[in-house]
């Protein structure tokens, strides 16, 4: 019997194929985000789940037992949004930074903004390299 890959792993698709979901002004703005995260990791994109562009990479184990790869930073840029991957709990680690940002929503492990325009770029760096540190500091490299 064939083992699966994970749906959360990396693949071979073309990066400007996910970067072209993003429509309008939001794909000049998905390019930014490229850059931002290009230039924070130091690593380069690749697309994990067919659809989220990560840099860099971590193994992680959970104290269930449950492991896998993960992107050290991450996004995904959408026709409605854009959606940047952090560290789990940053709203309640990071409050004073969400409150500077801007628009914006947040989730779990999962930062929303309709338009990068409307985000404060210092704070959104600040949130990707504190999320970024924690990772490292948190998780392995493969």
């Amino acid at each position: 019997m064939a083992t699966r890959e994970p749906a959360m792993s990396p693949s071979d698709l073309p990066v400007e194929q996910v970067l072209d979901r993003a429509t309008g002004p939001r794909r000049a703005e998905a390019d930014e985000l490229l850059a931002i995260h290009a230039e924070i990791t130091g690593e380069g994109p690749v697309v994990w789940a067919g659809r989220i562009l990560g840099f860099g990479e971590v193994s992680y184990r959970y104290d269930s037992g449950h492991d896998g790869r993960m992107p050290l930073l991450a996004f995904a840029s959408g026709p409605r949004q854009h959606t940047v991957y952090l560290v789990e709990d940053f709203a309640q680690r990071w409050p004073e930074l969400l409150e500077r940002l801007g628009a914006h929503r947040a989730s779990k492990a999962c930062l929303y903004f309709t338009r990068l325009a409307g985000v404060d770029r210092d704070v959104l760096r600040e949130l990707l390299e504190r999320s970024l540190d924690e990772t490292r500091a948190q998780w392995s490299a493969p």
